[in-house]
Formats: C-alpha cells, sequence, structure tokens
C-alpha cells in the first residue's frame, strides 16, 4: 500500500471554540497547535497532507515537512475530500485521515488495512478520530454526530469489510472541559 495521511487544520485562532468556557483565547490558540504538531509529527513517517484554509497554518506545517493542501470551503468532509485528491494524484492509494486535536498521537503507521476501512473511534464511541480507507474506492467522509457509526454504515455501502481499531491513544481527543480532565489525568499517570 502506498499511504497518505490527511490532516486538517483549522486556524489557530479559530479552533477549539467549545474550550471558550474552559481557556483563554490565547490557552486554545496554544493548544490548537501542540495537538497539531503533535498529530502532524506522529504522521511524517508518511507522506502528510495538512488540508488548511489559513495562511499562518499554511507556512506552519510547511516548515515541519508536510505538504499543504489549500481549501477555502468549509467543512471537514470537503477538506477530506480535498486532501484526499491530492494525496491520490501523488499516487497514494490508501488514505488515514487523522484529526488534529489528538494529544497523545505517536503513530498512524498501524491504522490502514489494505482493502478495508478502519476507523479509530473517540473515547466515547461516538466520533471517528482516525479514519482510513482505499483512495480510490466510492468511501466518502460524513463527520459530525455519530460520525463512527456513519462511517460504518458508508463502508458497508461501498462494499467495503471495515474494522474498528481500539486504540487509547488515539481515542482522546480535546473537545472538551471533561477531555482535558482525562489528558491530565493521563498525564498524571505515565511513569
Amino acid at each position: 500500500m502506498h499511504l497518505a495521511v490527511v490532516i486538517p487544520v483549522k486556524s489557530f485562532t479559530m479552533a477549539k471554540g467549545r474550550l471558550a468556557d474552559t481557556l483563554t483565547a490565547p490557552e486554545r490558540t496554544a493548544l490548537a497547535q501542540s495537538c497539531a504538531e503533535t498529530v502532524v509529527r506522529a504522521a511524517l513517517s508518511l507522506p502528510t497532507y495538512v488540508v488548511c484554509s489559513d495562511e499562518g497554518v499554511a507556512s506552519w506545517a510547511t516548515a515541519l515537512g508536510a505538504h499543504v493542501v489549500d481549501c477555502q470551503t468549509p467543512g471537514l468532509d470537503i477538506a477530506v475530500a480535498s486532501g484526499r485528491a491530492a494525496a491520490e494524484a501523488d499516487g497514494a492509494d490508501h488514505i488515514i485521515v487523522a484529526h488534529a486535536d489528538l494529544p497523545l498521537a505517536v503513530s498512524f503507521d498501524h491504522i490502514a488495512r489494505e482493502g478495508k476501512v478502519s476507523l479509530v473511534p473517540d473515547r466515547h464511541r461516538d466520533g471517528t478520530n482516525v479514519l482510513s480507507f482505499p483512495a480510490s474506492s466510492s468511501f466518502a467522509t460524513a463527520y459530525g454526530p455519530g460520525s463512527c457509526d456513519n462511517h460504518i454504515r458508508l463502508a458497508i455501502d461501498a462494499g467495503l469489510e471495515y474494522e474498528i481499531i481500539i486504540d487509547n491513544a488515539l481515542a482522546l481527543d480535546l473537545d472538551t472541559a471533561d477531555d482535558l480532565s482525562e489528558l491530565a489525568r493521563r498525564e498524571t499517570e505515565q511513569p
């Protein structure tokens, strides 16, 4: 398989809006950039495509060694489709999509399954934090509430087998104050 990782990244100053009651704007900006850097660095063993609409994010991603895909049309599914098209044009035949808010990401090499859709759900088993699929398939993404179940249905509709991968590190994304508490708990448990 010729793998590529697609990472949609919002403007750091606009990201993490759901944490506005918990963190200040500068804290949210710093958190968004720190998490995104962790995710990109975890992906760089593979061709990595950062999809963004922000010039600052584009410069940041280029400095890290990622390919940049400009996508000015809003929407996570649109951003993923743009990254997929760029990666496929460069020869990728299997796409891994990773969210930019995974603070414990180390690697994505273990996610792809040839000819299958593979999913790493969030810790609540609702969202899809990491997703992998054959690039040439008819499989399309459907992010939003219940995306894990949505992606399973779409895999079946595309005639593809799917596999759910339980990865506790990749299951933690940072959307709520409870997620921040869980991250702090895990960090204090580390030896």
